[in-house]
């Protein structure tokens, strides 16, 4: 039988589990939101439960903050000090580990994937400190695994890096991502098995890319194909691009930076030349062959004493808009999305951590509520940081941790 509360006074009504929130995280992710994706993804309990579904994605969720802890003491830590202020009743007791299980499962990973995709939105407003640059929203994309249960099915699904006695020891989730620089706030992400190519995974994210954006990647990323699935979304890009691919020099711009052409793959040698040439005398390029972007070229000695050459490609072809020093300055910012990424593998899931799901679904469900999770607290972090002045991604993200888990324990019992 279902427990329930019965209002005496000033006590609350209604079924115990309408009483489970998160505090803070509560208000991020409201119950309507929440109501909204279960309807859309048809994960809507058809008969009264004790753990209904709307609970169990809180639940999932505090799976994130509370990663090192048991099911059931997750389940505990959220129910904590409902006697304290008046909602327990006697004869609800904490669900078991199998009876939390099998509603996970009735869960799945649908309605976490919703609810990371219709809530994790970028977080800077206009004066939002060092995420912006020329009207532009500074993003970058990346790619990361994690380690999950050595089960056949995970193994099957996922798949280890390397084979034989040089396979690893886990199955690996991989994970690419697009994450807003100025605030470590992560607002897409992609999983996949770990022999899906980061390429792969990473273009399917520019659904999410808004025209307003400045795009950053690394040169690992780069392709002809990916930069312009890319660039079609209206973004301006700044990709780093490794030696091996050719970039054909059109003229030099005032500020160091010079236009010039990349290509297809295939084209032949004489062709790019030819193709040059048309460029230089202002003709028009076929875009299915070649595009035309403009080069920035630096050096950084402090943190390269042999002098690494490192060279940008950028859709942004004019110089005095966004002048080649100041690209160079912001391509640094790449770095802060493996920053957000690691505060989730190591602030959150704790360094070598597993994902402990024992099947994939479960797997992908729990690493959407990890990302729910982060998100929650960079949200928290940015409502703390633009009131005075700060530069959000200054701010101590496990202090923020920290303080969201007091409060879940603390203030289990705020209705959503």
């Amino acid at each position: 039988m279902t427990s329930s509360v019965v209002e005496t006074g000033s006590r609350p009504w209604g079924r115990l589990t309408d009483h489970i929130g998160l505090g803070v995280v509560s208000a991020r992710f409201s119950r309507d939101l929440l109501e909204e994706v279960l309807n859309r993804t048809e994960r809507r309990e058809k008969r009264t439960r004790r753990l209904p579904a709307h609970v169990m994605v809180r639940y999932v969720i505090a799976m994130g903050l509370f990663f090192a802890e048991s099911y059931d003491e997750v389940m505990r830590r959220l129910v904590g000090n409902l006697r304290t202020l008046g909602s327990w009743d006697d004869d609800w007791q904490v669900p078991t580990k199998s009876a939390i299980t099998q509603a996970r499962q009735r869960l799945g990973p649908e309605p976490m994937k919703a609810l990371f995709e219709r809530a994790a939105v970028p977080l800077a407003n206009a004066g939002t400190k060092g995420a912006w640059l020329a009207r532009r929203r500074l993003c970058a994309i990346d790619a990361t695994s994690f380690d999950v249960a050595d089960t056949p099915a995970n193994v099957e699904r996922f798949g280890r890096t390397g084979s034989g006695p040089k396979a690893s020891a886990y199955p690996k989730l991989h994970v690419a991502a697009l994450a807003e620089c100025g605030t470590h706030a992560i607002v897409g992400a992609v999983l996949g098995p770990c022999r899906t190519g980061e390429r792969t995974l990473a273009a399917d994210l520019t659904g999410i890319v808004e025209p307003d954006m400045l795009v950053l990647a690394d040169a690992g990323l780069y392709s002809w194909e990916l930069f312009n699935r890319y660039a079609d979304t209206g973004a301006d890009l700044a990709w780093r691009v490794g030696a091996s691919v050719s970039i054909g020099h059109v003229r030099w711009l005032p500020d160091g930076s010079y236009l010039a052409l990349v290509y297809r793959p295939g084209l032949s040698a004489g062709r790019r030349r030819r193709l040059v040439e048309l460029a230089r005398a202002g003709g028009d390029i076929d875009p299915d062959v070649a595009r035309l972007v403009r080069v920035v070229e630096y050096t950084v000695p402090e943190r390269n004493p042999d002098g690494e050459l490192i060279t940008l490609v950028t859709t942004v072809l004019d110089s005095y808009e966004i002048p080649a020093l100041d690209l160079a300055a912001a391509y640094q910012q790449r770095w802060e999305e493996e920053s957000a990424l690691g505060e989730i593998k190591t602030d959150l899931r704790g360094r070598g951590e597993v994902l402990r799901s024992k099947t994939p679904d479960l797997v992908e469900q729990q690493m959407w509520g990890l990302l729910l999770a982060h998100y929650a607290i960079r949200a928290l972090l940015v409502d703390a940081a633009d009131p005075a002045g700060y530069d959000p991604d200054r701010m101590s993200f496990i202090q923020g941790v920290r303080v969201v888990r007091r409060q879940v324990t603390d203030q289990a019992a705020i209705t959503p």
